[in-house]
């Protein structure tokens, strides 16, 4: 019989699927329509606010804070201080932009964009 430990869940690094394949996960595609659904930056984060609590909203503000500094070519040390967060948070943002489902890539230049106009 196997122990405990070994039927834990090892963590798994993101990986560069030629197709950005999403895992599938229960509710997901309802949750990505819900997000959709909101017409205005106002509705988006009144959403936000009532899926999520204020710890995770933070999180998810720092890692979207992490992957715009990572843009700019900001070095690792200066984004921890910045945000703030731990260097390990800001190489596993890193690694999401540059090796994960391409959804940072997608908002990074769709932000950049409208920024440019």
């Amino acid at each position: 019989m196997r122990s405990r430990m070994a039927r834990q869940r090892t963590p798994v690094e993101p990986t560069a699927a030629p197709e950005h394949a999403v895992e599938p996960v229960p509710g997901l595609d309802e949750l990505a329509d819900a997000v959709l659904s909101m017409r205005t930056r106002d509705e988006a984060k009144r959403f936000l606010r009532d899926l999520c609590t204020l710890p995770e909203l933070e999180a998810l503000a720092h890692r979207w804070q992490i992957a715009r500094l990572l843009e700019r070519g900001i070095p690792y040390l200066e984004i921890a201080e910045r945000v703030p967060t731990s260097t390990a948070t800001v190489t596993r943002v890193a690694q999401w932009v540059r090796h994960g489902a391409g959804g940072y890539r997608i908002a990074l230049d769709r932000s950049n964009r409208r920024r440019a106009r």
